[in-house]
């Protein structure tokens, strides 16, 4: 509208010029010229806001953007922090905390990728160690090529302990003999029962197995499990039973009615695993405790030898 009023307004006054008629009548009407200048000059400032509340709209938009932008780009850095809090926390607080089912796969992977293989354990009575051995090696491939060595590390249970042991009716434990014989007949089943797939395995050629229990005069308290130098397991027996009624007889005298047993648990028990792949912190672990194992091993004795069995081939 603006250009089309400022449009006649110069082709009036260009007429004008070379039309006298036009001219004299355009002379009289200066009040009307100027009123349209009035209006040009009004359409003019009224444009000019527009384009300003317009450019000030356009600012604030941009602003906003911008602040939407910065609290995007903190909520992103906030939330990266987090993700790699939470991954530190994973790799060097919990370690990897795995189940005993965890741990007998970790087995079964590594007997299956063959060649030298070493499986070391320290615990109770090697049940959660010898158990699950048994039925993988019962379903391995034929042709294995697997040179298997099983360790196996208990304590001495031909000596007085009070872990495990008997509590009297004084609160206070006691060497509990009879238990003792019944776990140390545990162990040796376990032995056992591991030596027979020594002869199986090589007439299925599955490869070659040894085993060798030894015994230690100590306290079972640590899980200790160890595969080819590269990978440990650890944790405790953190659960503890006490059981009426068992082994009465060896209650002292003066407490009439007999006693408990107190026998430690550790199916369940969560370990932490290391891995020499993981970190300079799970590869100084893994030295110390494969040295702590070596150590407790060759001071050892041969179970059979301790049990009275007489010197037992380890195959």
């Amino acid at each position: 509208m603006t250009k089309a009023l400022l449009l006649i307004i110069f082709l009036l006054g260009l007429i004008a010029q070379f039309v006298k008629p036009v001219g004299d009548a355009l002379e009289g009407k200066a009040y009307l010229g100027g009123a349209l200048l009035s209006l040009v000059g009004y359409v003019l400032y009224a444009e000019v806001q527009r384009l300003n509340a317009a450019h000030e709209t356009q600012r604030q938009g941009a602003g906003a953007l911008r602040a939407s932008a910065g609290r995007l780009e903190e909520e992103v850095q906030r939330l990266s922090e987090g993700v790699q809090h939470l991954n530190e926390e994973r790799m060097l607080g919990a370690q990897d905390l795995i189940t005993p089912e965890s741990l007998n796969a970790e087995f079964k992977k590594a007997i299956e990728a063959g060649g030298v293989v070493r499986l070391s354990a320290m615990g109770f009575t090697g049940e959660t160690f010898a158990k699950p051995l048994e039925r993988i090696l019962e379903n391995i491939p034929l042709n294995l090529q697997c040179t298997l060595h099983l360790r196996v590390l208990v304590p001495d249970f031909t000596k007085p302990l009070e872990v495990p042991g008997l509590v009297g009716l004084n609160g206070k434990v006691r060497d509990a003999p009879a238990f003792r014989r019944s776990l140390l007949e545990m162990v040796e089943s376990h032995e056992t029962r591991l030596k027979r797939h020594v002869v199986r395995m090589r007439n299925k050629r599955q490869g070659e197995l040894t085993v060798e229990f030894r015994a230690m005069h100590m306290s079972p308290s640590l899980k200790l499990y160890l595969i080819n130098g590269d990978k440990v397991f650890e944790g405790i027996y953190d659960k503890i039973e006490l059981r009426e009624g068992e082994f009465d007889s060896e209650v002292g005298a003066g407490e009439a009615s007999g006693g408990q047993i107190l026998d430690l648990l550790g199916y369940d028990s969560l370990l932490t695993r290391w891995s020499w792949d993981d970190d300079q912190r799970s590869r100084d672990i893994i030295v110390r405790r494969q040295e702590l194992f070596d150590t407790f091993w060759n001071a050892a004795h041969e179970l059979a030898e301790i049990s009275g069995r007489g010197a037992g081939s380890s195959a």
